[in-house]
């Protein structure tokens, strides 16, 4: 299996293995939604077969949910669960603070709900998603249909005094109609190159008319999983301010997708 990946995809593969390793028997696990997640509900499928692990799963997608019950994930929603143990997600970008911008995959929404209702929040990532600042990924913001247009003008006033490089904003599109979030709403994404204060951002953002949620994700995250291409693992903690170096081997004849 692991001979046919890229480098991007054993990296993303090698993250989401370690990261696997936290959940335990029993607990209430948030699963994220992406690609790196994917890999993930993979991973954390293989140890429900081959271990006999046995959890709950919080999808923050439709496809995250689907992907989990094929892998024979138990999966039930938020209010069934209530507050949960951890969740694993993956990030479009994360800082030195590990902040985030996540939504990348559309579910920014969810993601963030399902992750501040847990105890910790661990970001599955490659080595590609880490950045010295914030913003070179486009930040989405999601808006409810009825007058985006004028959210959008408020988004882009407020922008002018914010520490941005670029001001840009676009209605994510699906085909040609506008890109619809799993609770019916579009997604605006702003190209901004640089974000100065993803603090002040993210508070500034929320409360324009119309907006729902942004995708700055700050003061949430606790550990991140860094994988590279060669097996190579990072494991960065922001509370315990420790850097901790592993390895995954690949082993030729795993198969993830055996029952998918």
């Amino acid at each position: 299996m692991s001979g046919d990946l890229s480098p991007i995809d054993k990296a993303k593969f090698v993250a989401a293995r370690r990261a696997a390793e936290f959940v335990e028997d029993g607990m209430r696990v948030g699963l994220g939604t992406g690609s790196t997640a994917a890999w993930l509900v993979r991973c954390l499928g293989e140890r429900v077969r081959e271990e006999g692990i046995r959890f709950r799963g919080v999808p923050t997608s439709t496809r995250t949910a689907e992907l989990a019950r094929e892998v024979g994930i138990e999966v039930v929603s938020l209010e069934e669960a209530g507050w949960l143990d951890l969740t694993i997600d993956g990030a479009d970008e994360f800082d030195g603070e590990l902040s985030l911008i996540k939504g990348g995959g559309g579910a920014l929404l969810q993601e963030k709900i399902v992750a501040t209702a847990s105890d910790q929040m661990v970001v599955i990532a490659d080595a590609a998603k880490s950045v010295e600042t914030l913003g070179a990924f486009p930040l989405p913001v999601e808006v409810i249909p009825f007058g985006w247009t004028a959210s959008q003008a408020l988004l882009e006033e407020a922008l002018v005094s914010m520490d941005v490089l670029g001001r840009q904003t676009t209605l994510r599109m699906n085909g040609d109609q506008p890109y619809h979030t799993d609770e019916g709403n579009y997604i605006l994404d702003l190209h901004l190159s640089r974000i100065g204060n993803p603090r002040q951002m993210a508070l500034i953002l929320n409360q324009i008319p119309g907006v729902v949620e942004n995708g700055l994700f700050i003061d949430i995250c606790d550990k991140v999983v860094i994988g590279y291409g060669d097996g190579k693992v990072e494991v960065r903690d922001i509370n315990a301010g420790t850097v901790d170096e592993d390895r995954v081997d690949f082993v030729e004849d795993d198969n993830l997708f055996r029952d998918v």
